[in-house]
C-alpha cells in the first residue's frame, strides 16, 4: 500500500496520526512525518505496521455494517472514532465480534449506545459479553494458549501480591467490572488487581482496578489496543498491560507517569510491576518456558 493510500484510508475512518501512533506502538513523530510525506522513503515495516492498524479497524467496522442497518450506521458516526465504530456482538464466526440487535424486553429495540446495565443482566447466563459506553461486544471462547499464559501469569501475580502480604489482590476473568460507576459500561478484563477494600459477596467490582491486564487475541486486538486502553486510562486504572501472543511481546503502560508511551518487553523479560512500586515484577519466561514446554510435547 503506498502513503498516499494509507492516508486515504486514515482519512475514511476518521482515524488521528496519535490513533494511530498508540495502536502500532510507534512514536507519534514517525507516523506525522508519514502521514504529511516528510519522510520521502519510511520503512518497510513502518509502513506495515500502519497498514496493519487501518486493515484492523476497516475490518471492524466491516463487521459492524453485516450486523446493522448501513444508513443508520452512517447517519449514527461522528468524524472521530467513537466506539460505535467497534464490533459488537452476536455472530457465528468464533474469532469475529459483530454487532447485532438486542431485544431484551417487549419494549422498542435499543441501538447501540443505549444499552444499559439493565439489558446486561437481563440477557441469557451462557452469552459472556462486555457493555461498554452502552454498546454490547461479544467475547469469544478464548484460545487454549490465552488461557494457557493467564494461568501461568495469575500463579506469578499472586506470588506477588502473598510474598508482600500487602491488600492488593488478583483476580481472572469472568469478573464483572462497573469500571465507570455508571449505567453503561461493564467490562471482564482478564486479570485485574485490586489494592483496596472492597465486599467479598458483591456480584461485581465498583470502579477501576489498579491494575489491568488483557491477552490479544485476533477477535479483540481493536478493542484492547484502541477503545479499552482509551476507557482504562481515562476511568482511573493506574497500569495496563496488554500482552500479544502472536507477536510474544508485553506493552505496558503506566498512567500515572507523563509520557503516554508503553514500555515494551519481550517474552524472556523481566518486568516491574509499577503499582508495586519496585516491590514486585514478573518474570515473563517463566511464562515463555511453560509455552515451550507445551509445544515441545507435541
Amino acid at each position: 500500500m503506498t502513503i498516499e493510500e494509507l492516508k486515504n484510508r486514515k482519512t475514511a475512518l476518521g482515524l488521528t496520526n496519535e490513533m494511530i501512533a498508540k495502536a502500532a506502538d510507534l512514536p507519534l513523530s514517525t507516523v506525522q512525518k508519514i502521514m504529511s510525506g516528510a519522510t520521502k522513503a519510511p520503512r518497510k515495516s513502518t509502513l506495515i505496521a500502519i497498514e496493519t492498524i487501518l486493515a484492523a479497524e476497516e475490518q471492524q467496522r466491516m463487521n459492524i455494517n453485516e450486523g446493522m442497518n448501513i444508513n443508520e450506521e452512517k447517519s449514527s458516526r461522528s468524524s472521530d472514532f467513537t466506539y460505535e465504530n467497534c464490533p459488537g456482538r452476536n455472530t457465528p464466526d468464533p474469532v469475529k465480534e459483530a454487532a447485532a440487535d438486542y431485544n431484551v424486553s417487549t419494549s422498542a429495540p435499543k441501538k447501540d449506545g443505549e444499552y444499559t446495565l439493565d439489558d446486561y443482566y437481563a440477557l441469557p447466563d451462557e452469552r459472556r459479553v462486555e457493555l461498554i459506553d452502552g454498546v454490547f461486544y461479544d467475547m469469544s471462547a478464548p484460545a487454549v494458549i490465552h488461557q494457557k499464559i493467564l494461568g501461568e501469569l495469575y500463579i506469578l501475580f499472586r506470588e506477588c501480591t502473598d510474598a508482600h502480604e500487602g491488600e492488593c489482590e488478583v483476580y481472572l476473568s469472568p469478573c464483572d467490572v462497573r469500571l465507570d460507576m455508571d449505567n453503561k459500561t461493564m467490562v471482564q478484563p482478564d486479570l485485574l488487581v485490586i489494592c483496596r477494600s472492597y465486599d467479598l459477596d458483591a456480584k461485581r467490582f465498583e470502579g477501576a482496578p489498579d491494575l489491568v491486564l488483557e491477552i490479544l487475541s485476533p477477535s479483540t486486538r481493536s478493542k484492547d489496543m484502541l477503545l479499552k486502553l482509551y476507557k482504562y486510562q481515562n476511568a482511573g486504572v493506574k497500569e495496563y498491560w496488554v500482552v500479544d501472543p502472536d507477536h510474544e511481546t508485553v506493552l505496558v503502560y503506566y498512567f500515572q507517569d507523563d509520557n503516554f508511551y508503553p514500555e515494551k518487553y519481550d517474552f524472556d523479560a523481566v518486568i516491574p510491576i509499577h503499582i508495586s512500586e519496585g516491590q514486585c515484577s514478573i518474570d515473563f519466561s517463566r511464562v515463555n518456558r511453560a509455552l515451550k514446554k507445551v509445544r515441545a510435547a507435541k
